[in-house]
C-alpha cells in the first residue's frame, strides 16, 4: 500500500519557460475544452491560475534547487533553480527520500509555488489495540483507547473566539462595499481553520501511535447537517464544523502511521453508558447514569464508538 502526499517548494520566478511547458499548456488547453464540449457548457471554463506541469522524468530537485528543462537562448537545458522548502515541524524532509511523481508550479499570493506528489510506502500494525474517537462541536475531538487512556483535541472556544472576529471585520467590509476584502478574508478564515484540522488530526494519530493502536475508529457522520439536533446557538456551528475534512486528514495521516481507520455507526453512541448499556440524556456536558457511571458526555461517545458495529462489517475483532 501507498500514499501519495504533495511538498510545497516556494521557487525564484525564471525569465523564460522551456518549449515543454508550452505544449503542455497546449494539452491542458485541449483537456479544458474536451470536458467543457462532453459537458456541453455554453461558457468555456477558465483557468484563473498559471499552472506548469512536469512529469518525474523531466525534472530534478535537492534541498537548496530545483531543475527543470528551460528554454534558454533558443536551447533548452536543464536549468537549476533556487528554491525554499516549506517544512513546517521538519516534517517534509524525510519525505524527499520517496519515490517522487508529477511537478506542479503555480502562482499563489505573488509567489511561486512547486507542489511534488511522493509516493510513501505504507503497511498498516497487526494487533488489536481500538481507540475511539469522538468529534464534536464544544470539543472538537475525544480518543478513548483500549485501557480507557483518554485525550480531548483542539479548542472551540478559541475557534469561536476568531470566528467572532472573522464576522465582526466582514460586518464592517460590508457596510462600506469592501467585497474583494470580503472574499479575501473568507480565504483567510479557511485556511485558519483547515490548519486547525491539520493540527488536531495530527495530534490524534500521534496519540494512537504512541499508545500503539492499530485501528483508529470515527463515526460515519454522514447527512449531519439534515439529522442532527442541535439549539439555535450551535445552529451556525454545526454548518461551519469541518467533520468530513477532519476525519479525512485523520484517515491519511493514520495510514502514513500504519494505522487502520474504521468507521461506525453513530446512532445512541453519546447516549448509551459504557457500562449498563441503558440510554440517558447528558446534561450539558455531563453524563450520569444510575448504574453509578459519570463521565464527560463526548468521553462516553469515544467509549461507545470503540465497539460499535462497523459500517462496511469489515471490523477488527475488539
Amino acid at each position: 500500500m501507498s500514499q501519495t502526499l504533495t511538498i510545497k517548494i516556494k521557487l525564484l520566478p525564471t525569465r523564460e519557460q522551456a518549449s515543454m511547458v508550452k505544449n503542455q499548456a497546449i494539452k491542458d488547453a485541449k483537456s479544458v475544452f474536451k470536458k467543457a464540449k462532453k459537458s456541453k457548457f455554453t461558457i468555456v471554463p477558465v483557468l484563473k491560475k498559471p499552472v506548469c506541469i512536469w512529469n518525474n522524468q523531466n525534472y530534478s530537485f535537492d534541498f537548496t534547487h530545483i531543475s527543470m528543462p528551460l528554454m534558454m537562448n533558443g536551447k533548452v537545458a536543464k536549468t537549476p533553480i533556487r528554491a525554499l522548502l516549506i517544512d513546517k515541524d521538519n516534517r517534509n524532509l524525510g519525505l524527499l527520500k520517496h519515490k517522487s511523481g508529477t511537478l506542479r508550479i503555480t502562482q499563489k499570493s505573488e509567489k511561486w509555488i512547486a507542489q511534488i506528489s511522493v509516493t510513501v510506502p505504507t503497511s498498516e500494525k497487526t494487533g488489536t489495540k481500538i481507540m475511539g474517537v469522538d468529534l464534536g462541536l464544544k470539543v472538537p475531538a475525544v480518543a478513548v483507547t483500549d485501557d480507557d487512556q483518554t485525550c480531548f483535541f483542539g479548542n472551540e472556544r478559541q475557534n469561536k473566539y476568531i470566528r467572532r472576529k472573522f464576522q465582526s471585520k466582514r460586518k464592517k467590509l460590508g457596510q462600506r462595499k469592501k467585497l474583494n476584502a470580503i472574499v479575501k478574508l473568507d480565504d483567510k478564515e479557511q485556511r485558519y481553520m483547515k490548519d486547525q484540522d491539520h493540527k488536531i488530526s495530527r495530534a490524534i494519530v500521534q496519540f494512537a501511535v504512541e499508545h500503539q493502536i492499530s485501528v483508529i475508529r470515527l463515526e460515519q457522520l454522514a447527512n449531519i447537517r439534515q439529522t442532527a439536533r442541535t439549539s439555535r446557538k450551535n445552529e451556525k456551528s454545526i454548518h461551519m464544523w469541518s467533520f468530513y475534512r477532519l476525519s479525512q486528514f485523520i484517515e491519511y495521516k493514520a495510514k502514513l502511521a500504519g494505522v487502520k481507520v474504521e468507521y461506525v455507526n453513530p446512532a445512541h453512541t453519546s447516549r448509551t453508558c459504557p457500562k449498563c448499556s441503558e440510554k440517558n440524556k447528558a446534561q450539558d456536558r455531563k453524563y450520569i447514569c444510575s448504574c453509578g457511571f459519570e463521565t464527560h458526555r463526548d468521553r462516553v461517545g469515544a467509549m461507545n464508538i470503540r465497539y460499535a458495529p462497523v459500517i462496511d462489517g469489515n471490523s477488527q475483532s475488539a
